[in-house]
């Protein structure tokens, strides 16, 4: 191992971060609030807090002033909160930072993405230590409650004059990691309908031919559901252009109803995970289902848990200046990008509905996707030049 990793600053920043664990179901945030704080402090960055929903899920706001206030301000986004831990699958204590001989980093929230959030401060420490000036005001925020969606956190946040004061006019959020020398750059995602199908239907003993069966109609409506989903399946295998976010997700997750094997019970319940692609007109949609509704027999009730709007894209062209600034920077740095829509669900899908243009990037390439995985790790030499990419792409947003 270099020796230079052992004792490097942002490396040890990274681990102390990575050590606090905020980690759904029940995470702490006092803690990190508090590193957060020392590190504001240091990089002589005002600091507020915020809080949406209540006191338990605080949005921190690092500001950086510009030369010229009167700028649409650059936001650097990045959530505190990371997901649960089966420790007893990893190699390495969850929330022990260890580094091996090789320089892995080991900790929940080492891609996803406590790294992120301390790259974005690495960046602006050393920028500052070598003078860059920036015209545009720099916000970089932590918020809370992101792996649970948001509901706490940047959702109800971006809807406050808190925000609005903040005068976003760009956003940099997490993207993923890449185990090419490709980095993803995420520019719009797909619109999360979590969505179930509550059918009634008559009841009865179970050594009978009962017809309008509560049984019968999710089967009709499993049928249909599977059968679009199979359709998708199909599209993406047949065409290597697309990724997964190019198409629209069914996948099955609740059954429910019954009490006992010999009974037909009145009522059963099936919940899907949608994920609707840009190109799918969401009044059609869900026109579909309420038909399928009717065909399998009527009594059927459609509820949500999610339903999203569609979000217009940001533009990856010349129509957008910030745009046009991100990849200037990444080209001279000669960094091979693949503009993509978004697998899952960020906090950018907030900041976008408002009309405000997103671009997810972690400058993780050649490291394997381990989000939520057990041993999720980052190597140091690539979470080190990650801090160089941000300092290059940070300068040109921030005077674009």
């Amino acid at each position: 191992m270099p020796a230079n990793w052992e004792d490097n600053e942002e490396i040890q920043y990274f681990r102390e971060y990575l050590r606090i664990p905020t980690v759904h179901p029940n995470p702490d945030y006092k803690p990190c609030v508090a590193f957060l704080k020392k590190q504001a402090a240091a990089l002589d960055m005002p600091v507020r807090l915020f809080y949406p929903v209540n006191e338990d899920n605080p949005i921190v706001v690092m500001t950086l002033t510009g030369t010229d206030p009167s700028l649409p301000c650059i936001l650097l986004n990045s959530h505190m909160d990371v997901v649960p831990v089966f420790a007893e699958n990893w190699k390495h204590k969850p929330f022990g930072a260890e580094m091996d001989e090789e320089g892995k980093i080991y900790a929940r929230g080492a891609q996803d993405m406590k790294c992120v959030g301390m790259q974005y401060l690495g960046a602006l420490r050393a920028l500052k230590k070598k003078g860059v000036q920036f015209r545009r005001t720099i916000h970089v925020t932590f918020v809370a409650d992101e792996e649970m969606g948001g509901g706490r956190g940047m959702r109800p946040f971006v809807e406050t004059a808190d925000f609005k004061e903040l005068k976003i006019g760009f956003s940099l959020d997490e993207g993923l990691a890449s185990p090419t020398e490709e980095f993803p750059v995420f520019y719009a995602e797909r619109s999360v309908w979590r969505l179930y199908f509550n059918a009634n239907g008559n009841a009865g003993h179970g050594s009978l031919l009962h017809r309008n069966t509560a049984g019968e109609k999710i089967t009709y409506i499993l049928h249909k559901m599977m059968s679009m989903r199979e359709q998708q399946v199909r599209r993406l295998e047949n065409n290597p252009e697309l990724t997964i976010g190019d198409v629209t997700t069914i996948n099955l997750t609740q059954i429910r109803g019954g009490v006992q094997s010999n009974v037909v019970p009145p009522t059963m319940v099936l919940g899907f995970d949608v994920r609707l692609a840009l190109d799918v007109d969401h009044s059609e949609f869900e026109a579909q289902l309420h038909k399928w509704c009717e065909e399998a027999g009527g009594d059927i009730h459609l509820t949500y848990d999610q339903k999203q709007p569609r979000v217009t894209p940001t533009a990856t062209d010349n129509t957008n200046p910030y745009w046009v600034a991100f990849k200037e920077a990444t080209d001279s740095l000669s960094l091979k990008l693949k503009t993509q829509i978004f697998t899952g669900g960020t906090d950018s899908r907030y900041i976008r509905r408002v009309g405000i243009p997103a671009i997810g990037f972690s400058p993780m390439n050649n490291t394997p996707v381990l989000l939520h995985d057990h041993d999720e790790f980052i190597a140091a030499d690539i979470y080190l030049r990650g801090i160089e990419i941000y300092e290059k792409i940070i300068t040109n947003l921030a005077n674009c």
